[in-house]
């Protein structure tokens, strides 16, 4: 409460109740932005600074103690410096000028204390580089405000109070930076998370692995400690150029000298350009140095044309060799996942199918008369069956991961946008450098009229019709365990919204996700090179962040699946979700066990070690942090249940109870 009718210039904000301080007390208050310590001694209130001036320790948090000869101090709770309870005068020795003191008024209603009004916001360095960041189009950030990055979150919720950008407090940092993935991996740009100096930057490593390589771009921002305390080793510093090194494409110290919007400006480039990490540290004293003269900056003339197409030798041999194939497959990878309609055109014209990398599932739905499902370890037998049948590859945008297993004697045409990634694991026939999308339509058009390529459509739907009869004769399995994942699925297949972003964590759920759900446009996020544990609620989170500023994805149902493990990982973010309204449906397979890891223990004839899980009550646990949850025990409740949950207005949360062998 603020009074303007106080003496002078003076602000008059109400602190306290009168009857909220006994006397020989001292509390820590807040007038507008300023904190300080009200004293209530010997019938009397004062305020002042709160700050000890020895270390900053907070004198609102210490006590009025006697001393020597019967006089009594307002002792600091950290050095033990003492004050006089009234004046703010130390006994001597130190700081002799004492603590500043600020007007007390007791009024019926409270005390109040008087302030000068508070003066305007001089600009920061960090006021200019949040200011660039937005203007680079970063426009959400997920993160912990500390009290190594205070400056900085200033500046950030100027520009969040200004409808300029979405933050979203986080309960751990590694669900910040799996945030960002996710947001990166649906959107292709990049979002922000924010860290302390320490542990609050080395949280965010394994988020920032899992965006680093799978090629989607992230910016990370961490405090540290002041320059002037660099090296000796003080409270929570480590080298953080050091420990990033590995992890970002771009990492700098911000200074007191730095070009402060040309460093967030390449940092935010590096970030898009080279779909990677790019961190940012922000040393303690630097955030708050005055920058009243700087200008933000932006992406105005700093980025060129990506869609670079091949040469033309480069499509007349692939079109040579494609219009030549009786039994041509192409190949998808989530590096085509701009392009689909192009490649579409072209399987079409082919007439051939389109198998997917578990990674791009769903960027072809499976009902096309074109598709085959996905290839590989968590893919169908109709994918596996037209690679070992076809005579040409034709791999867009794939990075031949082993999981997916692309037969390497096949003659494969190979495009990526990346030349690196071009033969990176063995030799190819042809590798074409280019943007796919003009790579796949340059080569559409220098088809011959006459080709090869016979109708393989037929054969797609006679293979489609008996990986469709068996999931059909899964759903009969005993449930007396717990639900089969093929019950699962095919409830999703009915109840999820043909547009829905569904991030997939690892493990049985996942593997059987890739096996048993028939995506529509559904768009589909996982930690796939990393295959990290506990990446779907957070990636979720992201993805959901995305449908709130990014026009492509507004309105979009997002949808997070997992194991009871890996919910287990990242658990109290479901609280994160519940804070911001965030609209997250978590389908939740809970068999009690790390069961993927049991079946690889069977598999190498180990015995089944530390696999099970001791879990609470997850759909409980939803409700109790304010979500909607409901437990599923019986395939008869199944659809209505998931129904209910996705009309839920804000998180929630089904449990199902599965069996870890009906997989």
């Amino acid at each position: 409460m603020t009074d303007r009718t106080g003496s002078g210039e003076r602000i008059w904000h109400k602190v306290a109740e009168r009857d909220a301080l006994p006397d020989g007390r001292v509390k820590t208050v807040t007038a507008g932005t300023k904190t300080l310590a009200l004293v209530h001694f010997q019938d009397q209130y004062a305020a002042m600074e709160n700050r000890c001036p020895h270390q900053g320790g907070p004198l609102g948090e210490g006590s009025i103690e006697e001393g020597v000869e019967g006089q009594c101090w307002l002792r600091c709770p950290w050095h033990g410096w003492d004050f006089d309870p009234l004046t703010g005068k130390p006994p001597g020795g130190h700081e002799d000028t004492g603590q500043e003191m600020f007007d007390v008024d007791v009024r019926d209603d409270g005390i109040y204390i008087g302030l000068e009004p508070e003066p305007p916001h001089t600009r920061t360095v960090t006021d200019v580089m949040a200011e660039t960041m937005v203007n680079w189009g970063v426009t959400s950030v997920f993160g912990m405000v500390g009290h190594s990055n205070l400056g900085l979150a200033d500046a950030l919720r100027r520009q969040a109070t200004g409808g300029n950008l979405n933050y979203y407090g986080i309960r751990h940092e590694g669900a910040a930076a799996f945030a960002c993935s996710g947001y990166a991996k649906l959107t292709g740009k990049p979002a922000a998370c924010l860290t302390i100096a320490g542990p609050g930057a080395t949280n965010l490593m394994t988020g920032l692995w899992d965006a680093k390589v799978d090629r989607a771009p992230v910016l990370a921002l961490t405090g540290q400690v002041n320059v002037q305390v660099f090296g000796p080793g003080a409270f929570q510093e480590i080298d953080l150029s050091s420990a990033f090194e590995a992890v970002s494409r771009f990492s700098q110290t911000v200074l007191h000298t730095s070009r402060h919007a040309e460093l967030m400006s390449l940092a935010c480039k590096t970030a898009i350009v080279e779909r990677d990490v790019a961190h940012l540290i922000f040393p303690d004293d630097v955030q708050t140095i005055p920058a009243e003269a700087e200008q933000a900056a932006g992406p105005a003339g700093r980025l060129g044309d990506s869609l670079i197409a091949p040469s033309d030798d480069a499509i007349a041999r692939a079109a040579d060799m494609i219009g030549k194939a009786k039994r041509p497959i192409i190949i998808v990878g989530f590096g085509a996942r701009e392009n689909m309609a192009a490649i579409t055109a072209l399987a079409e014209r082919l007439h051939c199918p389109v198998l997917t990398t578990f990674k791009a599932k769903g960027l072809i739905a499976d009902s096309h008369p074109n598709a085959a499902g996905v290839l590989g370890r968590s893919g169908t037998p109709i994918a596996s069956w037209f690679m070992n049948e076809c005579d040409l590859i034709i791999a867009l945008g794939t990075s031949f991961s082993n999981h997916t297993g692309i037969e390497p004697s096949k003659p494969i045409i190979q495009v990526d946008f990346d030349p690196m990634h071009l033969g990176k694991f063995h030799a190819v026939d042809h590798p074409v450098w280019g943007e796919i999308g003009r790579a796949v339509a340059a080569i559409d058009a220098a088809l011959p009229t006459a080709i090869a390529a016979m109708d393989q459509r037929a054969e797609l739907a006679e293979r489609w019709a008996i990986w469709r009869a068996e999931k059909e004769s899964r759903l009969s399995d005993a449930a007396d365990e717990g639900l089969s994942s093929a019950t699962v699925f095919a409830a999703l297949n009915k109840v999820l919204p043909a547009d829905a972003v569904i991030a997939v964590d690892v493990g049985n759920n996942t593997y059987s996700f890739g096996r048993y759900f028939e995506p529509e446009r559904q768009s589909v996020l996982m930690s796939g090179y990393l295959g990290s544990i506990g990446f779907a609620l957070p990636a979720a989170i992201g993805a959901w962040a995305a449908t709130q500023d990014q026009p492509d994805h507004k309105g979009r149902k997002v949808v997070s699946i997992s194991g009871d493990g890996g919910f287990g990982q990242y658990a109290m973010e479901f609280t994160t979700a519940v804070k911001y309204r965030m609209n997250i449906t978590h389908i939740l397979l809970n068999n009690g066990q790390l069961g993927k890891i049991s079946k690889e223990q069977r598999a190498g004839d180990w015995p089944v070690w530390e696999t099970d899980l001791h879990n609470p009550a997850f759909a409980a646990f939803a409700r109790l942090c304010g979500g909607h949850g409901v437990r599923v025990t019986d395939v008869a409740d199944l659809e209505s249940v998931l129904k209910e949950a996705l009309a839920h207005d804000g998180p929630a949360l089904v449990e199902i109870m599965t069996n870890a062998e009906l997989v």
